[in-house]
């Protein structure tokens, strides 16, 4: 009974897969189904903003819950449909919950057993786990302002720390804001880009312009950390 309880987590991630892919859901997580159904899409919209919000966020957090790539299709289709600062808050509430599910069914899985391995292997991955551990706010927000560092590995990885699940939480959320917006800026552009027969440049992201504030963002949130950890080096001196 123990293992199935632990397991279940796992057996949820691989059924909703399952699901996702038998049913055909993972075609409609691309930039050709969003312009297939533009007009589909925003009469739903126009009929009921509140409630397209509201299946919009679910989908967001099913959709990074359960590990089902294409949430950066649906960033974009949230500036897409609600335009840049309705979709991109859309996004980070969508993301955010899905995240905290995500590092929720590492945590109850599979992450103690793993933990304790990697707690005995020693190397990169006891660092990692250890600074989950005790700079949990730093590390994940500097991971997240970083657009190289794939959201759902983040989010697998804290789960598999342990970090404490307010840092994680409050992290997620204000890292990933940064990003959202631009995504969701390029989003909103698509109708247009979309009538003229081209396609969205999503590398502008990796644009020094872009990359480079990003990254001293992320540099800055781990100040912290590592002041706390000069602080304790003094301290045992």
């Amino acid at each position: 009974m123990t293992i199935l309880r632990r397991l279940w987590p796992i057996v949820l991630i691989a059924a909703v897969l399952a699901a996702v892919f038998l049913t055909g859901f993972n075609r409609y997580l691309s930039l050709d189904a969003l312009r297939e159904n533009e007009q589909l899409l925003r009469s739903q919209v126009a009929a009921n903003l509140a409630l397209a919000l509201v299946v919009f966020v679910a989908a967001y957090a099913l959709v990074v819950t359960a590990y089902v790539p294409g949430a950066s299709i649906l960033t974009l289709t949230g500036g897409f449909l609600f335009g840049i600062w309705i979709g991109a808050a859309a996004t980070v509430a969508g993301a955010t919950i899905g995240a905290i599910g995500a590092w929720w069914l590492v945590r109850t899985s599979l992450g103690e057993p793993l933990r304790q391995k990697a707690e005995k292997s020693g190397g990169l991955l006891q660092r990692l786990v250890r600074g989950f551990e005790g700079n949990a706010f730093s590390y994940v927000l500097s991971l997240r302002l970083i657009p190289a560092a794939p959201f759902w590995l983040v989010n697998a990885a804290a789960g598999l720390g342990s970090a404490p699940l307010r840092p994680y939480g409050l992290a997620t959320f204000l890292g990933i804001i940064p990003a959202t917006v631009i995504y969701s800026g390029i989003g909103a552009g698509l109708g247009d880009l979309f009538r003229r027969g081209e396609r969205p440049d999503l590398g502008v992201i990796f644009e020094p312009q872009v990359l480079w504030p990003l990254v001293g963002l992320a540099l800055l949130s781990f100040v912290p950390a590592l002041w706390k950890r000069l602080t304790r080096k003094r301290a045992a001196a």
